[in-house]
């Protein structure tokens, strides 16, 4: 039986039911060929409050079931994302664009979110304090209430389930709102997951829809928490209405990620890293390669070898052909990497390989002789654009990497002690040695510094308990205590 029957879910939206949204229907479409592979309904601010108030009610008798409960169905979501991984990895290839490699990547993900927050409602909920009166004191941990999860086009499964998976098992409901341009493979997906799975109506909730549905996600007053996944622009906005909610928001934003290439590293195996870096679903991920930073000794060969692989990559559309790259997401997207691309070589960069597209689908593309003020070195790119620029020492390869706006992920190739040199001394979330810096894992941490987010704050076992609960200090006393009044 199909997971995903147009039938459940066309011209919908998933708000204590399926039903017709307030905001139309919005067109599914798959990028590399402009097709229009169906609709969803689009909802409305109005839609959204209403939401919010129906979660916060099913989310009650949620936070009160028994802990095997919630666990059961985070089971059965893993098991059905298993179940269904091809039928899912279908729409994720036509609607975002992913290679099939990609697609696989994401369903394996979305099962291994689920069957890791399976384990949430099990886990310790507090601990006992020591306490100078004579009673019990107790900190525990208890769910926020009503979550809202706001998800991003390029990686809609996993950075929407990463969230939404440890927030519903820790007894909380959940507004997701998928980014339009992927709200089947972002939204229609989990929320029939979820329905499959034995979740209760009303704690998961799905609703597409554009800035105004972002905002109302985050102001409805039955909300607790906003995790947000998207531009570090989009994010300063949600975090400063949140803050002026005094909601938490967690923010996990752009990236614009140092891979630093060592004297001594093994070249073949570099470039090959670097590749996949840079070019992994055509550069659109925040972890993506977007500043190499290579040895003068090594730079002349990394740049031909770079080269080389990048105009022996296949471009073209990922569901009839067996490509490496797929399509950007839309033309705005596409117009911006050509910007990028088109000013770095105005301003006197070489063009090693690419530096063009056709519609939606663009080159792999290297480029040499920048500056550090070079739009397309200082900037997230969010295209398959290889930036290359060499320095001499490590001192200078540490300085280059940190001055950034950004501080999310950083690779580094080549002998360890002086890679651990190095990464003793980088401002970022993550540091890979020997590794480039796409790589993530649900049992992992995952976050970013300055720029690129406040922080880590999902990802592993204790840190997604930390971050959809909440603290709450409780005493018991044999008998009524005495007081002086």
């Amino acid at each position: 039986m199909a997971l995903l029957d147009p039938a459940t879910w066309e011209n919908k939206i998933a708000a204590g039911g399926w039903q017709t949204g307030g905001g139309g229907v919005l067109d599914v479409v798959e990028p590399a060929t402009g097709h229009v592979l169906g609709h969803v309904g689009a909802a409305t601010a109005d839609d959204a409050y209403a939401a919010a108030r129906r979660a916060a009610v099913a989310q009650r008798e949620w936070a009160a079931a028994p802990p095997e409960a919630r666990a059961a169905v985070l089971r059965r979501a893993g098991l059905l994302f298993e179940e269904h991984a091809a039928e899912i990895q279908r729409w994720i290839v036509r609607e975002s664009g992913a290679i099939e490699p990609k697609a696989q990547l994401e369903t394996h993900t979305a099962a291994s979110e689920c069957f890791d927050a399976s384990g949430l409602p099990h886990l310790g909920q507090g601990e006992v304090l020591l306490s100078d009166e004579a009673r019990w004191s107790f900190a525990r941990r208890r769910p926020v209430g009503v979550v809202s999860v706001i998800a991003p086009f390029n990686f809609p499964l996993i950075l929407s389930i990463r969230a939404v998976a440890p927030a519903l098992a820790c007894g909380n409901a959940v507004l997701l709102k998928p980014d339009p341009r992927t709200a089947v493979s972002g939204g229609v997906v989990l929320q029939r997951v979820f329905e499959e799975a034995g979740l209760p109506a009303g704690l998961l909730q799905t609703l597409p829809g554009g800035a105004e549905v972002g905002a109302a996600v985050v102001d409805a007053p039955e909300v607790g928490l906003i995790a947000f996944t998207g531009s570090t622009a989009a994010g300063r906005r949600i975090g400063e209405a949140a803050g002026r909610l005094l909601k938490p928001a967690h923010l996990e934003l752009g990236g614009n990620n140092a891979l630093i290439v060592l004297p001594g590293a093994d070249l073949d195996r570099a470039v090959s890293a670097a590749a996949f870096g840079s070019f992994m679903h055509q550069g659109q991920i925040c972890m993506t390669t977007g500043r190499h930073l290579v040895h003068e000794s090594l730079f002349d060969d990394y740049v031909e070898a770079l080269a080389d692989k990048a105009k022996n990559l296949p471009v073209g559309d990922p569901h009839t052909e067996p490509v490496a790259l797929g399509p950007l997401i839309d033309e705005q997207q596409a117009a911006h990497a050509q910007e990028l691309v088109d000013d770095a070589v105005d301003s006197g960069a070489r063009v090693a390989a690419g530096g063009s597209r056709s519609g939606l689908l663009f080159e792999p593309t290297v480029l040499t002789d920048l500056t550090p003020d070079t739009r397309a070195w200082k900037e997230e790119i969010f295209g398959p654009v290889a930036p290359v620029m060499s320095y001499a020492t490590l001192d200078e390869a540490v300085d280059l990497a940190n001055a950034c706006e950004y501080g999310l992920s950083i690779g580094i190739l080549g002998p360890v002690g002086e890679a651990m040199k190095a990464a003793d001394r980088l401002d970022s979330g993550k540091v890979h040695i020997n590794e480039q810096t796409v790589s993530d894992e649900s049992a992992a941490p995952f976050g970013g510094t300055k720029d690129s987010g406040n922080g880590t704050r999902i990802g592993g076992m204790h840190n997604n308990l930390e971050t959809f609960t909440e603290v709450q200090w409780l005493t018991v006393r044999p008998e009524i205590a005495d007081y002086p009044f």
